[in-house]
């Protein structure tokens, strides 16, 4: 088993401690308050914007980083700070530490082009804003090191409902009905458990692309999502579909990762009924 360095315990972070945990790994969750870890799970008090706090993080000899800090507040410099500033300090407090494998949570918001075509690993990466290019910035900051880019899909999962709550509002739903795709939280922290384990015998592809098997127009989703919850949408005008753009997952179905919740209709269900 691995020593497992886990930066950044939001949400993901925090379901990905607890998969290891039980796979028996020794994780560390880095993060800047010191709130209830999963059992099993040390924590190290630092925040990656300031390398001074990240001193001691050397002594912990991780084998593995999982670098999936999420950005504060939706500006260039939050960005600038917690993925490309933040993996860099990250990096640098390691830098005598042989790490076997680096993974970090990146986002499919680098493929900023609207195409019906369906895009996967091989398609450049063509950034419209300012996330997208923070992202590939700090991807680059990879380029030295043994790692995998994991580009996350819209994250969905118990405490992230906004779509489920955008349902129940029909007068607010977005004037385009743009592709949308999904990737349940247990499936991507599952996904990086997996590739944890499979590199006792195997090295991880460079870059996956973290969705599930159907994308599909936003209006399919609210529209599916309202008639769960019981809102009468039969006034609404559908747009035609259009805009942003498809993700394949064959890379990860190659992979040998078996989905928990293959669509969004597995996964919202399951969400659904936690929450009743």
């Amino acid at each position: 088993m691995s020593r497992v360095l886990i930066a950044g315990c939001g949400d993901l972070g925090l379901e990905l401690a607890r998969r290891l945990v039980a796979a028996g790994h020794e994780v560390t969750g880095l993060r800047r308050s010191a709130h209830p870890m999963p059992d099993g799970v040390q924590i190290a008090l630092a925040d990656v914007t300031r390398p001074e706090t990240l001193k001691s993080l050397a002594a912990i000899q991780p084998e593995l980083l999982v670098y999936c800090v999420s950005a504060s507040e939706h500006s260039d410099e939050n960005y600038r700070l917690s993925y490309v500033e933040g993996l860099r300090n990250a990096l640098a407090a390691l830098q005598d530490v042989p790490l076997r494998h680096v993974f970090f949570v990146s986002s499919t918001g680098v493929y900023g082009q609207e195409t019906q075509a369906l895009l996967d690993e091989d398609n450049p990466a063509i950034a419209s804003d300012f996330t997208g290019q923070r992202m590939l910035e700090a991807e680059a900051l990879l380029d030295a090191y043994p790692s995998s880019i994991l580009r996350f899909s819209g994250i969905y999962g118990p405490g992230r409902t906004r779509m489920i709550t955008l349902a129940q509002k029909p007068q607010q739903w977005p004037a385009r009905n743009g592709w949308t795709n999904r990737i349940h939280r247990d499936d991507g922290a599952a996904f990086i458990t997996y590739l944890i384990q499979q590199l006792e015998h195997k090295v991880p592809e460079r870059l996956y692309i973290v969705t599930d098997n159907q994308p599909l127009p936003v209006y399919d989703l609210l529209q599916w999502l309202a008639a769960k919850q019981g809102v009468e949408t039969a006034a609404i005008e559908i747009p035609l579909a259009g805009g942003n753009k498809r993700l394949s997952n064959q890379r990860m179905l190659a992979s040998g990762y078996q989905f928990i919740y293959p669509d969004y209709e597995s996964g919202y269900s399951a969400l659904l009924e936690a929450m009743s």
